[in-house]
């Protein structure tokens, strides 16, 4: 079972679902390693470029942390660094409660693939 299937599985939602809010963490994480480090853990990705490519594109600073407080009520602090992402959540159809069963999934893929510290390295950045 790939990556996507996975996701769609274990959290409830479809594959396409699955593919963007994929796409949106691992965008995010790029942004946080950088192009060199995330394409090491990208080999152990498989079909990563078309998940980025799935995800939606994000509306600005602005549009992400306006309304932020009444979006996320007391789970902003738990999300840390990733609450910037619920505008883009939204936008695929995907609850702010979804961002963090989106994580051990990924991070056991990578796991799996690439070993005990490619997954740390991911884990750092999307457990911020």
């Amino acid at each position: 079972m790939n990556l996507v299937e996975q996701l769609a599985k274990q959290v409830g939602i479809t594959e396409a679902q699955a593919k963007a809010g994929a796409g949106i963490l691992l965008k995010y994480a790029e942004d946080k390693l950088g192009d060199q480090e995330f394409a090491r853990l990208a080999q152990f990705i498989p079909g990563s470029a078309d998940m980025m490519a799935a995800a939606p594109e994000s509306g600005g600073l602005g549009s992400m942390l306006g309304g932020l407080a009444s979006s996320f009520g007391g789970k902003a602090a738990e999300l840390g660094g990733l609450a910037s992402l619920a505008d883009n959540f939204s936008k695929a159809g995907l609850s702010v409660d979804q961002i963090q069963e989106f994580v051990p999934v990924i991070l056991s893929q990578v796991e799996s693939k690439g070993g005990k510290e490619a997954a740390d390295l991911l884990a750092r950045v999307l457990k911020q």
